[in-house]
Formats: structure tokens, sequence, C-alpha cells
């Protein structure tokens, strides 16, 4: 196996040189957690023990980079064998492993519904595509150990944004931490309170965004942005729609509320280790409910492969019982693969009160959650509320100026889907 850490993506899938006597296929991978790409990458090494006639290329990236330029790649039927993934409007290029899987109906029994995420309007019911990596849910993670110097109760189940929110500047002013209250800057980390303010992302299958729901909660943010509450810095900071991870500011101790997800854990209890307490809480609560964001990664391989059955080997193996097994008892990861009683291999009480919260939230996902997680132009949508949100924090737009760009937007992804649709014909 090649191994390739870069910053040059594109050039790295175009230049590695490779044994000639083996098939070949490119595995792109991205991950918060380092020591999950370590052991990705050892996954793959015993992969390709158990399969000397082929070798992976193993590329890992930064995900901002990757997801820059994977849409890209894969318009023009290039990029990488297999990737991970999170935006479902790359779904559309995964290939049908189906035919090249040596039990395709073993493989779809284990991961069971979770393949209906993969799988894209007009694609063959039974398709498998890959497989779904980690399921995920968005809550707020809070300094514990702030907040007990502080002399703050932790926000209560049934907490609004609004409540949490004055309650980590409480927080903040008694302690002197720098950053209140903070997210992601991330389209989907903003979704899940739009959601408990009653917005709505689709109506009769078009993109709509804002609604005035959708605006009040805009309106939130902004006069949190205005005030420190939510710095501007958090979102200013970086340009256009690219995603920046918060998490290392929460591990130093410089935020007292982050808005992130159970993804999150394993790399907390490493970076965090004893330095302070830590646990996540329920979602912000609203007008439409308490509503902890859904999404997923997915482990997929795509059309232009020219080595379906290597591609298909590679899946079948990282998607196999044992694999996912080892993944989600060492890693805290909720699978598409349906893992009786994993064993989570952790003493971290941290952790554990994490994963009781996210736990306890999976029952409270609204469908229309769901139903935009596999829209195809949910990642235009909020692609287009990083770069709107961060204009309108700096300054360079007005309120009613951000929500005009936003609903244009929306529009214009809604054209573009259409175009989509009728070539697909």
């Amino acid at each position: 196996m090649k191994t390739l850490k870069i910053t040059a993506f594109a050039l790295a899938l175009s230049t590695a040189a490779v044994p000639a006597f083996a098939e070949t296929i490119t595995f792109a991978f991205s991950d918060d957690d380092p020591n999950y790409i370590a052991t990705m990458e050892k996954l793959v090494d015993q992969f390709e023990a158990e399969n000397k006639d082929i070798t992976v290329n193993f590329v890992t990236a930064g995900y901002a980079q990757m997801m820059e330029q994977l849409p890209l790649q894969l318009s023009v039927g290039k990029g990488p064998d297999v990737a991970k993934i999170t935006a479902t409007d790359l779904l559309r290029y995964t290939a049908d492993l189906r035919p090249y899987m040596k039990d395709p109906d073993g493989f779809a029994k284990l991961h069971g519904k979770s393949l209906e995420l993969i799988r894209t309007p007009g694609t063959a019911p039974d398709k498998i595509g890959g497989y779904v990596a980690s399921q995920t849910l968005n809550q707020p993670f809070v300094n514990v150990t702030l907040f007990e110097q502080a002399g703050v109760p932790l926000p209560a189940k049934g907490a609004t944004l609004t409540e949490i929110v004055d309650a980590s500047v409480k927080v903040a002013k008694a302690t002197g931490v720098e950053i209140p209250f903070t997210m992601d800057r991330s389209g989907h980390r903003f979704a899940g309170p739009a959601f408990s303010y009653g917005a709505h992302f689709l109506k009769d299958g078009q993109l709509i965004f804002p609604d005035d729901a959708a605006k009040r909660y805009i309106a939130d943010l902004y006069k949190w942005s205005q005030s420190g509450a939510f710095p501007k810095e958090m979102w200013g900071a970086a340009g256009g729609t690219r995603y920046k991870n918060m998490g290392d500011e929460f591990a130093n101790g410089n935020v007292v509320t982050y808005l992130a997800g159970n993804w999150m854990v394993n790399p907390f209890i490493a970076k965090i280790g004893d330095a302070f307490d830590w646990t996540a809480i329920d979602p912000p609560c609203g007008d439409a409910g308490c509503v902890p964001m859904p999404g997923s990664t997915f482990v997929v391989a795509f059309q232009h492969t020219k080595a379906p059955e290597a591609a298909a080997r590679l899946i079948e193996y990282l998607g196999s019982e044992k694999v996912q097994r080892e993944i989600a008892e060492q890693f805290l990861i909720l699978t598409g693969a349906q893992i009786d009683n994993p064993h989570y291999k952790t003493d971290s009480a941290n952790a554990k009160s994490s994963m009781e919260a996210f736990a306890r939230n999976v029952a409270n996902v609204p469908e229309e959650a769901r139903t935009i997680e596999r829209t195809q132009g949910a990642s235009a949508v909020y692609g287009s509320i990083v770069q709107r949100m961060s204009q309108l924090i700096v300054g360079e737009l007005t309120l009613e100026e951000a929500y005009a760009q936003l609903a244009a937007d929306a529009k214009g992804a809604n054209v573009e889907l259409a175009k989509y649709a009728a070539a697909a014909k």
C-alpha cells in the first residue's frame, strides 16, 4: 500500500506509483480523528495482505480540501475509486457493487435499511454503492468544569438555544473564557437549531430557504455574533463555503459550549484527557421541538472506477461485521451496520455521559430532517448558509441582503437540479 498524506489531492491521485502486477485502486479518506485515520490505514494493510492481487493507494487529505476538489473530479469522471464522503450530492456518482461482491445478500442483511441512504432516485432498489460508515447527531458539548466554577447549572433538557447561549455567556464572564458559544463553520451544523425554530428547507419538492422561522434564527445568531456570545472570528475568519472545525478550541478549554456531534467524542477523550470534565447535552429546543440534526458518512465506490471488482472487495472487507464492530467499539461510532451489543472501549465518564445523551435523542429526529439529508442540492444550500452567514457576520451583508442572497441561492440550486434531472432522462 502506498499512503499519501497530501496538500495537493488531485495531483496525488494522478502521480502515485504502484506495482505493475497488481490491480490498483485509490481510497481517499478524511476524518477529524487522526487515530481513526491511522486505524483505517492499518485495515487497508490487512486487506492487502489477504488480497495480494490488489494494491490500494490510501490517500488522506483535510475534509475541506477533499470536499472542494472531489465534486469537480467526479463531475468529469475522475478522482478516487473509493472515498469516504458526507455530501449526498455525490451519491449520484456511486457504482453498483452488487454484481462484483462475494456475498451481496449477506452484506445487505448486515447493513439493513442504512443502504437506502446511499441509493438515489432511479437506481436499482437493491443497489449496493458502499456502506454507511457512521450515523451522526448534532448536539452541544459543554465544559462541565467551567459551569461548576461559575456556579451556573448546566442547561437542562428542554432548554432553548437562547437559554443555552445566555448560560454560556454567564459562564464565560465568570471564568474569563473567550468564547461562550460556537459551532463548526458548517451549514449542516447550522441546520439542527433551524429545525428547532420551525424552519423548513423543502416545499413541494423544491429547496426553500430562508422562511420566517429561519430568519428569526439567523437574526439571533447575528445578534450573538455582534455581542460576542458567538464571536465573529468563529465563522468570519474563513472565506466562501469552506468548512472549519472548532473542536480544538473546545478541547483547549477556550469554549464554554460547542455545537458539534457524536463523532467528536473519541477525539475529545485523547485531546482533553483529564484537563476538564465535559459532556454532550440534549439538543436546543424551539417552537418545532428539540432537533438533533442527523447525518451520515459513507464509504462508497464510484462509477468511473476501472476496477469495480477490486473496489467491491475492499468495500466488502471494510464493511464486514468484524471490521465494523472493531471500529464501532474503538471509536464510539454509531455504524450503519447492525452491530449487536457493542462494547465501547472507554473508561471515560465524560465519553459515556455524552454517548448516553446522543443515544436518548436518536428517536427525536423528525422525518423532514432525514429527508433533507437525502435531498440532492442540500449541500448547495448548506454551502450558501456558510457563505452568506459569514458575509453577514463580518458586515458585508445586512440581514435583509443576507435573506435575499440565501433565497436566490436556493432558487439557483433548484435550477441546477432541474438541469441535472433533464440530462439524466
